[in-house]
């Protein structure tokens, strides 16, 4: 048993080294805080969404960024849109399930917002939606996705796409990522 805990650390870790070692991802992070800032410098938003561990993930990250990660400082409007379940039901009940994340940032999201998908795979048709409406909206859009980015690959302005293809370690580094791109924001925005 203990051999098998130390084999699932160390491919945790394997998958954090390979972030560290590939120059395009680290960029694509920067670039992600240089426009976050950007965003709620001019008054914007960060609309986030997943499903399942994914949606629990955009819920983390969401807090993070709307309650406090590092400093006690003023909010940042950051939602996951997931959170309301009458919404969500009606909406999968009255249209489709794939619309659910197409109508919330259609109503919410405005030109300059950040919209963050989550999807391990990248192909996840409602993130899809909301990656659509986003992008005619106006707002910037940033995938966070899996090894080869899916569907997604080719929407969005920035793709976090984590090297490896095993869920629970993706999803794990969605938030390693998610939590680093919230440090610098808050400090850049924050701190003197």
């Amino acid at each position: 048993m203990q051999e098998k805990i130390k084999s699932i650390i160390n491919k945790s870790i394997s998958v954090k080294q390979s972030i560290l070692s590939d120059s395009k991802l680290i960029e694509s992070i920067e670039k992600s805080v240089a426009l976050i800032v950007e965003a709620y410098k001019e008054d914007g938003k960060l609309l986030f969404c997943g499903n399942g561990g994914s949606a629990a993930d955009a819920q983390h990250l969401a807090a993070e960024f709307s309650g406090r990660f590092y400093l006690d400082r003023e909010p940042l409007y950051a939602e996951a849109l997931h959170v309301n379940s009458s919404y969500l039901t009606a909406v999968a009940n009255d249209y489709d399930y794939n619309e659910i994340y197409a109508r919330m940032t259609k109503a919410m999201g405005r030109k300059g917002d950040v919209f963050i998908g989550l999807s391990t795979s990248g192909n996840s048709a409602n993130v899809i939606r909301g990656v659509e409406e986003a992008k005619k909206a106006g707002m910037i859009v940033i995938g966070f996705t899996g090894e080869s980015g899916g569907q997604m690959k080719e929407l969005c302005d920035i793709l976090i796409n984590i090297p490896s293809t095993d869920t629970p370690r993706i999803q794990e580094s969605h938030i390693t990522v998610g939590h680093i791109i919230c440090e610098l924001v808050e400090a850049q925005i924050f701190q003197k």
